[in-house]
């Protein structure tokens, strides 16, 4: 782990296993070992922001995953601009691969309810598109290399597009506004 200065409270810790040292310290947090305003994942960091107590990272270690952790079926529509292409270069049928898969909520991004979802196998792994779309509407299913996503609004992208769903990501007026969160375990169906 390398640990770099964030601002004049926080650090980024660059680590191996962001999800796994997410769940350390928000644990750390809960006990009281570590506090601080923000913990935020992402692909290869985690950020801790307005830390005013930090435990001995060097003595920690990241957490495995929790059986029990929250599950929600995603119903999909298979008919994304990019189904025939991925489908080519998948050599398989997308929906029955993505059917087939329980996806994990690594860290959240880009936009307010965008969920990162790891899992798939390196094989199903493409590249983004060359040049992005000028709009993605939302609900939008989408995979660019090692993650699958959703778009919880209309916005440019440039992810491979194979269908799209009529679940709201992100709604600002609910308790908790993002329906997907690290952690968060999600399956694709049929709609």
């Amino acid at each position: 782990m390398k640990a770099r200065p964030y601002g004049w409270d926080g650090l980024l810790l660059e680590v191996d296993d962001p999800a796994g040292w997410y769940r350390t310290l928000l644990a750390a947090r809960a006990t009281g070992e570590l506090s601080c305003e923000e913990i935020v994942p992402a692909a290869e960091t985690v950020l801790l922001a307005g830390i005013t107590k930090l435990p001995e990272l060097a003595k920690m270690g990241p957490l495995p995953g929790p059986e029990s952790a929250a599950e929600v079926n995603i119903p999909v529509r298979w008919d994304g601009a990019d189904l025939e292409s991925v489908a080519e270069r998948w050599q398989g049928d997308p929906p029955t691969v993505l059917r087939g898969l329980t996806l994990t909520v690594a860290f959240c991004g880009f936009t307010p309810g965008f969920a990162y979802l790891t899992g798939l196998e390196e094989r199903y792994q493409l590249p983004r598109l060359d040049s992005p779309r000028p709009n993605v509407p939302a609900g939008s299913v989408a995979v660019a290399g090692p993650y699958a996503g959703i778009y919880p609004r209309s916005s440019p992208g440039g992810w491979q597009l194979l269908g799209h769903t009529e679940v709201t990501m992100f709604d600002p007026l609910r308790a908790e506004p993002a329906l997907l969160t690290p952690g968060t375990r999600v399956r694709f169906t049929d709609a």
